[in-house]
């Protein structure tokens, strides 16, 4: 017979197994956005970077449309947020998943008693 511990452990190995599944469906269902977010990112980061090197006007102004219209394809990709968000909860359960749960210390003033009080007796 199990005991009431083993019996909240195996409940929780299966809610997480189950948070896990929802959240693998959902990293699968805005895989799409992620990828458009990660594209948008680069061309963000690679745009900015170049425009604030450039000398020319022309350039910089080139540069800096893109990287604005880059910028904005960022920030329109709300389910990509959502993704990134199931991916940060799906690692979080891979992490815990065999953490073992601290046992507390047993600082009960009663059993530190009982326990010196056996000691003091085997000694004499």
């Amino acid at each position: 017979m199990k005991t009431r511990k083993e019996g909240t452990r195996t409940m929780k190995k299966i809610a997480l197994f189950t948070l896990g599944i929802i959240l693998a469906c959902i990293i699968l269902a805005h895989l799409g956005p992620m990828i458009g977010l990660l594209i948008s990112s680069i061309i963000f980061y690679y745009a900015f970077k170049k425009c604030l090197k450039a000398e020319k006007t022309s350039v910089k102004i080139l540069l800096g449309t893109i990287a604005v219209i880059a910028l904005i394809a960022s920030l329109s990709n709300i389910p990509a947020v959502i993704g990134l968000l199931a991916l940060v909860g799906l690692y979080y359960i891979h992490k815990n998943w065999k953490k073992q749960p601290s046992s507390p210390k047993d600082d009960d003033p009663f059993t530190n008693f009982e326990r010196e009080w056996q000691k003091l007796q085997q000694t004499n």
